[in-house]
């Protein structure tokens, strides 16, 4: 395990590693996930796991600390795996970000060019006041003391799926209240209209059971590469395994 501070109070973000070599591969976790728990199986796949590839946990998430005097804002987010990526020694990395990790690797690039080669985007999200679900949108209709001290956390807990349950519950309640609330703000400006002004690889993958891409042709325009994954939702690093690794693998052989 290796750990990196960020923010002003001494926290770290922290994670874990696997050795090859590079450019290096790193992993971003969605709301209330983890990234090892999320893609470790897809980083020891043949096909990537001759690379360095390091399985981050953003703050308030997993095994990183959970300051509660922290916005968990997407940029103080990026800022965060920023402070990694530099104890660590990488620059240049190809990040695969799942869902808010996506949002969050899309604001690294931006803010951060030199950390970023490529992206590989799982359902990451792009645009604020996204529809209510359970996701974000739901624990941001909360009230952040009704979340986190109101009952609102174990309800969410109650309404999603066991996988999702199995690594929320590990999450700091404010973090994952304050992280909920900066996705469905976003950012100005928006998430995709700094992915479609990044001039580097990019591609977005899409579960084949989630639904059309808002705007996909918009995307694909600004030479985004586009893909549904057969079979699969949105955790289709689960629901796919195989089909993941391909994509993911594919982002690599894209010109630069």
């Amino acid at each position: 395990m290796r750990q990196a501070e960020f923010g002003s109070t001494g926290a770290c973000v922290r994670w874990t590693e696997a050795a090859g070599g590079g450019p290096a591969r790193v992993y971003l976790h969605g709301l209330g996930s983890a990234s090892a728990v999320y893609h470790a199986h897809i980083a020891a796949a043949s096909a990537l796991a001759d690379r360095r590839s390091l399985f981050i946990d953003l703050p308030g998430h997993g095994i990183s600390d959970r300051p509660l005097a922290f916005g968990y804002t997407l940029e103080e987010h990026a800022d965060a795996v920023a402070a990694a990526l530099h104890s660590a020694g990488v620059k240049g990395a190809e990040i695969v970000g799942h869902s808010m990790g996506g949002a969050v690797a899309i604001v690294l690039a931006a803010r951060r060019p030199e950390l970023v080669s490529s992206l590989v985007l799982a359902e990451a999200n792009l645009d604020p006041d996204p529809p209510r679900t359970a996701g974000s949108s739901g624990i941001a209709s909360y009230t952040e003391e009704g979340f986190v001290h109101g009952g609102g956390f174990t309800e969410t807990l109650q309404r999603v799926g066991p996988f999702w349950r199995a690594t929320m519950r590990l999450a700091d309640p404010t973090a994952l209240h304050r992280s909920a609330v900066g996705l469905v703000r976003g950012t100005r400006p928006t998430m995709r209209r700094m992915l479609q002004e990044l001039s580097i690889p990019r591609t977005y993958l899409m579960g084949e059971l989630s639904g059309e891409l808002a705007d996909r042709e918009g995307l694909e325009a600004s030479g985004v590469a586009v893909e549904t994954v057969p079979g699969a939702g949105h955790n289709m690093m689960f629901d796919n395994p195989a089909a993941f690794v391909e994509a993911v693998a594919g982002q690599s052989l894209l010109p630069s």
